[in-house]
């Protein structure tokens, strides 16, 4: 599925600050974060629309055929 980037804007000592503890616990923020925003997603995205976007992201889609390279016509040349 493809992934979008999100910015906020926040309190930078706030934020240095829960780095600070977060990195004494050995926690990612980025990963706590996207635990934060799934639970978002679960509370606020109805269960039906939940399991569409499932199905949806489980469908692959074909790969696309590579074209070959034209390869260059060899002339002999007679003298």
């Amino acid at each position: 599925m493809k992934k979008t980037s999100v910015s906020i804007m926040y309190d930078d000592e706030k934020f240095n600050a829960i780095k600070l503890y977060m990195s004494q616990r050995d926690l990612d923020f980025k990963e706590e974060l996207e635990k934060s925003v799934d639970s978002l997603y679960a509370k606020y995205v109805p269960a039906n629309v939940r399991e569409f976007i499932d199905m949806k992201g489980l469908q692959t889609k074909p790969p696309k055929p590579i074209k070959p390279k034209p390869q260059e016509e060899y002339t002999e040349v007679v003298t």
